[in-house]
């Protein structure tokens, strides 16, 4: 691609329609499967627990595998390693339309997760490539739209399908579009492959690698285990300790290159930013696995109504990132991200005060308030985390950054299902405390039909009630969590700063 520095690529456009599609439908994986979740969990007959292993296995290997696409980039050339990534990541979407167990599922979003990892940021250098400077800021406006697309058209697009076909269907979609992307990725990008020397950490890979994998395993498996009864989770936690230490006395004392660069972790605004993604990645996560949920299960929206009322978080995300754009030279860059978290808080607080008796009003506009809060942070805090940064450790603390950011919602996901668990039993054992013959309120007429306490129908039907209203209370504990997790991140901001001469080329968001 080296015309593109004179401005001339053949195809421009057809190579631009080629790996966006393939963006897009990258995009649309982060929140498809999010409303469609329910109906899993009875296909599949698992529980609330096990189903959000869907979730959490395309996200932590994702976090995993994302590192390794610049160097691979490197090693082999972006046509290659793209096209390879479009062609996985099109069959493990095929497998997992054909899954027929919970574990097949888990296993092919795994690979799904793997393919997927490199499409991002291969197309962000590959749009950047075939585009002259003069044309960067538009080609990462075209980017942009790409990214946000996907997230904004999944929760809809997932309801309908869902609802029309199955949720296999989900999976499904992404099966002609991969075709038309790979082919159009293999006939019109030229091969700029150009072997290098350039060494990669493996040993400090595999190790971070393994702590993410035992960790992981040991949160997804951990309530269904018995936690740390089971000899089980003590071998995943003490795998998941033992990677980590030497990932820690590795990067410690390597003479050469190592995979988390010391350079990296000495710069203060660069950690900072790097523990606000992870704080972000469990708030935007966490939601966006709890909510589908809660208006299926307690409020009985069909999938369709579910997708659409949860889209709007996405064109709130757009509207944010749109504003933020134009702002962002004129408005100092820590007030934007300060306010962007107190939106996401506001809006989580708004979704502490859902009831069963709610509309739809309330989950659209905490949606648009939450949604809007996380535009506003996006483009900001890559601009002033990475602004620092020299520019020969820039790729692997874009690669770090995204790797936290993941591992946010992967971590995030698990703690939150537990805790839901946990405490719809806790309420519903207080609630049942009352439910007994000796007290006024549990007799008729004020305990009506269908609910009774010496028939068996009636007992079943005030369990079942008991059982809604505990898990309402379970969802809005959960609620509470992020709002405390998205005010805690706010501090954070405080230790960010900007480089008096930002880079030129623009920063994309994640």
């Amino acid at each position: 691609m080296n015309g593109a520095r004179a401005g001339i690529v053949p195809n421009r456009a057809a190579i631009t329609f080629s790996i966006m599609l393939a963006t897009i439908m990258r995009g649309l994986d982060n929140t498809i499967a999010n409303v469609a979740l329910a109906h899993m969990q009875g296909s599949l007959s698992a529980s609330r627990e096990e189903i959000a292993w869907v979730l959490t296995s395309y996200i932590v290997s994702v976090a995993i595998t994302m590192p390794l696409s610049g160097w691979l980039a490197g090693r082999f050339g972006i046509k290659y390693v793209f096209l390879f990534s479009v062609i996985g990541f099109t069959a493990a979407s095929a497998l997992c339309g054909a899954a027929t167990s919970l574990s097949q599922l888990v296993v092919f979003r795994v690979l799904q997760g793997i393919g997927g990892a490199a499409l991002v940021p291969l197309a962000q250098a590959t749009l950047l490539s075939i585009n002259p400077p003069e044309r960067h800021g538009h080609a990462m406006a075209v980017f942009g739209t790409g990214t946000v697309l996907g997230p904004i058209a999944g929760p809809a697009l997932g309801g309908w399908l869902t609802d029309a076909f199955g949720w296999r269907s989900i999976f499904y979609i992404n099966v002609p579009f991969g075709i038309i992307s790979a082919l159009g990725i293999a006939y019109f990008i030229r091969d700029n492959r150009r072997a290098h020397s350039e060494g990669f950490d493996f040993f400090g890979f595999a190790t971070l690698s393994l702590a993410i994998g035992a960790f992981q395993l040991m949160l997804d498996r951990g309530a269904v285990k018995d936690w740390f009864a089971s000899t089980e989770i003590c071998l995943e936690a003490t795998i998941a300790v033992l990677s980590l230490y030497l990932l820690v006395v590795h990067t410690a004392t390597a003479t050469d290159r190592s995979f988390l660069n010391r350079d990296l972790l000495k710069n203060l605004p660069f950690v900072a930013g790097t523990v606000l993604i992870f704080f972000i990645g469990i708030t935007m996560n966490g939601t966006l696995a709890l909510l589908p949920l809660m208006l299926q299960e307690l409020l009985g929206y069909p999938v369709l109504t579910t997708g659409l009322v949860t889209a709007p978080r996405g064109i709130g995300t757009m509207i944010g990132m749109f504003l933020v754009g134009r702002l962002i030279n004129h408005v100092d860059v820590k007030l934007i991200l300060t306010f962007g978290l107190t939106l996401v808080a506001v809006g989580l607080w708004q979704m502490t005060h859902f009831s069963l008796q709610m509309g739809e009003e309330p989950v659209i506009l905490s949606g648009l308030v939450q949604g809007f809060g996380f535009g506003c942070t996006a483009v900001p805090l890559n601009l002033i985390a990475l602004s620092n940064l020299p520019r020969q450790i820039l790729t692997q603390g874009t690669a770090i950054r995204g790797l936290m950011r993941n591992l946010g919602g992967s971590v995030g996901i698990p703690v939150l299902v537990t805790q839901l668990a946990d405490n719809t039993q806790i309420v519903h054992a207080r609630l049942v405390e009352y439910l007994r013959p000796d007290n006024p309120l549990a007799r008729t007429p004020l305990l009506g039909a269908p609910y009774s306490l010496t028939e068996p129908h009636g007992l079943a039907a005030l369990n079942a009630e008991v059982t809604r209203q505990a898990s309402m209370v379970a969802y809005i504990d959960d609620f509470k969590l992020l709002m405390l997790v998205s005010l805690a991140a706010i501090p954070l901001v405080l230790l960010l700063r900007r480089r008096r001469a930002p880079a030129a080329q623009p920063v994309a968001a994640d």
